[in-house]
């Protein structure tokens, strides 16, 4: 798959222009490369295994050391016309160190939420967070985050068909939830993004559904929502052997209630599709903007936060093993899902089909799909149907989505408004016309072109201070670290785990 693009625009107006992106030069880049076998050299052992670092983390870095590096293989784009050409380099497709990857991850699962799934209805985020107790749970185990996230949309479900006027007893809504392992801070903070139909959907007599928007919904009835996940939650827990009675207790007091939070404040119109499509990418969020993170000196890293810490930083100092030591805390898991659907969006329910059939992108981003499309020469969603596309023919504008969401170059042209398939030459369409992955050919081509053949170095694991001292390591297997508690910046000198 070929890579997310680095966009330059010029002075002048017009489309960005599409370039080759340099990860290797990026600040992140050199520092897993640099720190990456050290910090897997000085994390704990076990017997039989190199490092404590599961195996899935250390192969999310080892890839995303290889993304976008065209010594690893590359595809050619070439313009019949004028006879230019250039490489694209391959990409890790990775979900979450990468920032490439998961950006271009993030907004592919906009366009097709957006495009596909989600009905033009009013929808409204609701945000679930647990106390710390619990969240070593939500993260250790998958069972307790299955299970709490029924339980949270089970309340969420019965508040919105209580408030929507004409609903049935059946009536259910739709909901997309995004489980996020990580917080604001690059700290290890498991909670839910449910994004939901402000209403219910019922089954009408002509085999399609009808919605009953919710009415007069406001802050007590959020407040209930939270009382019912807190209490029904605990007893969840409990019940399963998760907690005992003595951590029940405590969690349910008032002391720690505040533990347990629900907002629902953020809603959006049914008309506002560029709205929604916004908030599905803030949904979809990857856990690290590589634009925020720079170098303080030679041995300390700084991360720029959104919003000030609870003692009022702005900025996270780490060193470069501590950031590896915070990314590799918030790798998702394999076969793990990132987002689930429910209600009548879920696969298996009656309505989907009826439900989705509304869905679309706004009229300016379908205008300015299809204009990308021509002007690329790419292949029409039907190719039997040379009428102009419009907002108004459900069938093919699901077609042109569907289309828009798997395509590289479509996609690149929804965010950036770049045309990386058009020629900066000539201005026609340019075709992918091979994909280079044997190595002999790969370095003829490099050499020609003046690019490196060679993958930039991953330095091996420096020798520990005593070493370097002359000091003699007394002999044996490394002695285990002490097991420190873990330190949350954020929360100020009480905030031990």
């Amino acid at each position: 798959m070929p890579e997310t693009a680095t966009l330059a625009t010029s002075a002048c107006t017009g489309p960005a222009v599409y370039r080759q992106r340099r990860p290797a030069a990026t600040l992140l880049h050199r520092t897993v490369r640099e720190h990456l076998e050290t910090y897997l050299a000085t994390t704990g052992h076990d017997e039989g295994l190199a490092s404590n670092v599961p195996f899935h983390v250390q192969n999310a870095f080892r890839e995303y050391l290889r993304c976008g590096i065209l010594a690893h293989g590359f595809a050619r784009a070439y313009c019949s016309a004028c006879g230019h050409d250039f490489l694209i380099a391959f990409s890790c497709k990775g979900r979450d160190i990468c920032p490439s990857c998961a950006t271009r991850r993030m907004v592919e699962t906009a366009a097709h939420l957006t495009d596909q799934v989600l009905p033009r209805v009013p929808y409204r985020q609701w945000v679930l967070s647990v106390p710390k107790r619990v969240r070593w749970h939500l993260r250790e185990k998958p069972e307790v985050s299955g299970g709490l996230l029924r339980i949270f949309l089970r309340a969420v479900q019965t508040t919105l068909r209580q408030r929507s006027p004409g609903a049935p007893p059946e009536a259910r809504f739709g909901a997309v939830a995004f489980v996020h392992r990580f917080g604001s801070y690059l700290n290890s903070h498991v909670h839910f993004h449910v994004l939901v139909t402000d209403g219910v959907f019922s089954g009408d007599d002509a085999g399609g559904a009808e919605f009953h928007p919710a009415t007069e919904l406001d802050a007590t009835d959020i407040a209930a929502v939270q009382v019912k996940i807190r209490q029904r939650g605990l007893r969840w827990l409990h019940r399963h052997g998760h907690l005992d009675d003595l951590a029940v207790h405590t969690l349910d007091s008032p002391d720690h209630a505040g533990g347990w939070s629900v907002d629902a404040s953020v809603t959006i119109p049914d008309w506002d599709r560029h709205g929604l499509e916004r908030l599905v990418r803030y949904c979809a969020r990857p856990p690290l903007a590589q634009e925020r993170l720079g170098r303080l000196n030679d041995e300390q890293l700084v991360y720029s936060l959104r919003k000030p810490t609870m003692d009022g930083r702005t900025e996270l100092i780490l060193t470069p093993l501590e950031l590896l030591d915070r990314l590799a805390k918030l790798v998702t898991p394999p076969r793990t899902h990132k987002h689930r659907y429910c209600g009548v969006l879920a696969p298996n329910a009656k309505l989907r089909r009826a439900v989705t059939a509304s869905a679309g992108p706004a009229g300016a981003t379908l205008q300015v799909i299809e204009q990308a499309r021509r002007k690329m020469g790419l292949p029409a969603p039907d190719d039997t149907d040379s009428r102009p596309l419009s907002a108004d023919d459900g069938e093919r504008r699901s077609a042109a989505g569907r289309l828009a969401a798997r395509c590289w170059a479509l996609l690149l042209a929804r965010i950036y408004e770049c045309l990386p398939l058009l020629c900066p030459r000539c201005s026609k369409p340019m075709r992918l016309i091979a994909f280079i992955l044997d190595p002999p050919v790969i370095e003829r081509i490099l050499t020609h072109i003046g690019e490196p053949v060679t993958p930039p170095a991953v330095l091996p694991a420096r020798a520990p201070p005593q070493a370097e001292l002359g000091i003699e390591l007394p002999p044996g297997p490394p002695a285990a670290p002490m097991a420190w508690p873990e330190i949350d910046q954020t929360g100020g000198q009480d905030a031990w785990n």
